[in-house]
């Protein structure tokens, strides 16, 4: 079993020190697809097939894939030199950063109503959940996938994110609709699972912690249900970009209101969890009305400097 070999693979190299999250998702994603298949030989044909799916993907994509199952190619090939190691650069690093797809508060709306409709309660419950926190939190959604129930304070309506992006924690305010969204959302969850196989904030039909593969492909059925298209081949509605929306609205806000921008993005970055406020900044760049919002605030700063 491919599988098999592949959690025994992680396991050595976890024991060396590697974390392994995302790459180790993805190849035991890549082992289960073999063991469908029935393959129990590696060859760079059979990788790259893999590795360079879903066709419509970006090209660093396909390239992130085969990087997470070389080194197990490498791994058994010194074990049977039968299993064949695809080249390093069988396919090319090419990373273009996705236009983010920006959600409107109807089309996060509609999505809720769509998993509540899902087939299966506790995944309709959870999904409900899991979107509405991203939309009015703007956090990673790996970020919400590791929420224990007790980083979850509803007497101060806050959440504790913890070993975040570059292994930071901060803390997150919740308004009272949050707070009391989440708290019916725990009572209904232990109500289906009152011997839960593990801490989770937020969990999947098996009562067990998120899934980052099959949430992601849940989400994008979710986003079909509603007719959802994308804008253009590097945008395209993804689960993280219930964050992305979550920081352009901010900062669309915060300039219709008047207020020094310059001076609170400190503050959203910080809320958001980034180390450098530059990559906050970048969010000017996500939207056409930010990006004009922007360009106003800065041609009337310079009419007064000119003529005080």
């Amino acid at each position: 079993m491919m599988r098999q070999a592949a959690q025994q693979y992680l396991q050595l190299r976890r024991s060396l020190g590697y974390e392994l999250k995302e790459p180790g998702r993805l190849l035991l994603d890549f082992a289960d697809s073999l063991d469908r298949h029935g393959v129990t030989r590696l060859t760079i044909d059979v990788v790259a097939a893999w590795a360079t799916e879903p066709r419509d993907a970006t090209a660093y994509w396909h390239w992130l894939r085969l990087s997470a199952v070389r080194g197990f190619a490498i791994h058994l090939h010194t074990l049977d030199p039968g299993h064949q190691v695809p080249p390093a650069d069988l396919l090319p690093r090419q990373y273009t950063r996705p236009v983010p797809y920006l959600f409107s508060e109807e089309e996060v709306a509609a999505l809720m109503r769509a998993a509540g409709r899902m087939r299966h309660g506790p995944a309709a419950l959870t999904y409900q959940a899991l979107i509405g926190l991203l939309a009015v939190t703007g956090m990673r959604p790996g970020e919400a996938y590791r929420l224990d129930r007790d980083h979850f304070d509803p007497v101060n309506g806050t959440l504790t994110v913890v070993r975040s992006k570059y292994g930071k924690s901060r803390q997150v305010i919740l308004d009272s609709s949050a707070v009391a969204a989440l708290q019916e959302y725990g009572r209904r969850r232990d109500r289906l699972y009152p011997h839960p196989a593990g801490p989770s904030l937020l969990v999947s039909m098996q009562g067990t912690r998120l899934n980052v593969i099959s949430t992601e492909r849940s989400f994008v059925r979710l986003t079909r249900v509603i007719g959802l298209q994308p804008r253009s081949d590097r945008t395209r509605p993804r689960l993280k970009d219930l964050r992305h929306s979550f920081a352009v609205s901010t900062l669309v806000s915060w300039y219709r209101s008047g207020v020094d921008v310059e001076a609170r993005m400190p503050v959203l970055s910080t809320w958001l969890g980034h180390v450098d406020p530059q990559a906050t900044y970048w969010y000017l760049q996500a939207s056409p009305e930010l990006l004009a919002l922007a360009a106003e605030r800065a041609s009337r700063h310079h009419d007064q400097e000119a003529y005080p």
